[in-house]
């Protein structure tokens, strides 16, 4: 069993995968779709990180391909559509690095506040500028939150120890925690705030969320942090906001188009403006989200390959399951009609096969049935099961 990992993923994932006997093969960089298609050829498990594409092609093109691993938070980078059409599992890490970006967001906001990286600036090129002009204190300040996940609600929690009154707007109706106010509307949270944090997903239709329009929803001297998706934001836009006072400073981590990799040019509307931090999509990237994440969707291939739990799964139906210690484990992927469940015993009925255990769950146009067998199942029965017509994938375990 091969896995390759791209886009420096932290060493402890490579570490377990090779503790659990499987190839590993690392890379630096993203890879464009040529490139990936012909990477994959002999890979059962691929990990890549924000920059790779795992497309509908790529998938198709991967004869053994099993699962694929974001080792970020999001997994937009991944179809899923045909990760589902293809029975490949994917997996990522919601929640591993979201301290590191919540720590991020709030120490842009009091820098923002108080003008910290002008300041720097202005010290290095041997300009003593000491005054209290445009800088304040977050403590009593008002913070608006745009998605109230896993994120926001901790950054939520952190920015009210700090003293800020904290409201917060997102499309699911979220329970507020502490002190914070639900908004009704985007609206109302842009008219109500002096500082925005944006914690969205990838979805499309969050593109340009903040515009012309939304810019001018806000307070004046707003300061505004984008540390979710780089399509959010209308870059144009907030560029326009900074230069004419509107928004007093920004910080953003991510952008509509980024470099593959670590040393290629970066250009942007936004440098050069003064009080606007730009940081190279590093929210999630400390040491310690980065082994976390490693570790996470590492344990996730492990525990799928090894004993087929999707648990946490973002496509395929979840089933938490221990590892096989005796007999064997048919692992069947299939479309979601019915009469599955009864094709598959019929055929082990016929074959005298005994079944220890056995679950099904279902997911969309998806199912997934594990059957747990006393001893060893004749080939005959499993050609059988892969010949059902609703089968997609048969896998066989062995203790």
């Amino acid at each position: 069993m091969k896995a390759l990992l791209l886009e420096n993923i932290h060493v402890e994932a490579v570490k377990l995968l090779e503790s659990e006997g499987i190839e590993v093969e690392t890379r630096k960089g993203a890879l464009d779709e040529t490139e990936l298609i012909e990477a994959v050829q002999d890979v059962d498990l691929l990990g890549i990180r924000s920059k790779t594409q795992v497309t509908r092609r790529v998938l198709e093109s991967a004869p053994k391909l099993r699962a694929v691993g974001a080792f970020s938070i999001g997994v937009n980078q991944i179809d899923l559509a045909a990760a589902s059409d293809t029975s490949i599992a994917a997996f990522n890490a919601p929640y591993s690095n979201t301290r590191s970006v919540v720590e991020l967001a709030i120490g842009e906001i009091i820098n923002l506040a108080r003008h910290l990286g002008d300041h720097s600036r202005n010290m290095h090129n041997g300009l003593w500028d000491k005054t209290a002009k445009g800088s304040h204190e977050v403590r009593g300040r008002t913070l608006g939150i745009v998605g109230y996940g896993n994120i926001g609600s901790q950054l939520s929690v952190l920015a009210e120890s700090l003293g800020m009154r904290v409201y917060f707007y997102d499309a699911v109706d979220r329970l507020a925690l502490g002190n914070a106010v639900r908004c009704n509307s985007l609206e109302e949270l842009l008219n109500t705030v002096e500082t925005v944090s944006v914690h969205v997903d990838g979805r499309a239709e969050n593109t340009n969320m903040f515009n012309a329009e939304t810019f001018a929803m806000m307070r004046p001297r707003t300061i505004f942090l984008n540390l979710s998706r780089g399509h959010v934001v209308d870059l144009e836009a907030l560029r326009d906001n900074l230069l004419s006072g509107h928004i007093a400073g920004a910080g953003l981590d991510v952008y509509p188009v980024e470099p593959k990799k670590a040393g290629d040019p970066f250009e942007s509307v936004l440098q050069n403006i003064p009080n606007v931090i730009l940081t190279p999509h590093v929210g999630g990237s400390t040491a310690e989200a980065q082994e976390d994440i490693g570790r996470f969707v590492a344990g996730k291939f492990r525990d799928y390959v090894r004993g087929g739990s999707t648990y946490m799964s973002v496509n395929l139906p979840e089933i938490s399951l221990d590892p096989l210690t005796q007999g064997s484990r048919l692992l069947h992927l299939h479309h979601n009609v019915p009469g599955v469940m009864s094709a598959v015993n019929s055929v082990l009925g016929e074959h005298g096969v005994n079944i220890d255990r056995q679950q099904l769950a279902t997911r969309g146009q998806q199912g997934y049935v594990v059957t747990d067998c006393q001893g060893g199942v004749p080939q005959a029965v499993l050609d059988q099961i892969r010949d059902l017509e609703a089968t997609t994938r048969l896998t066989v375990l062995e203790a």
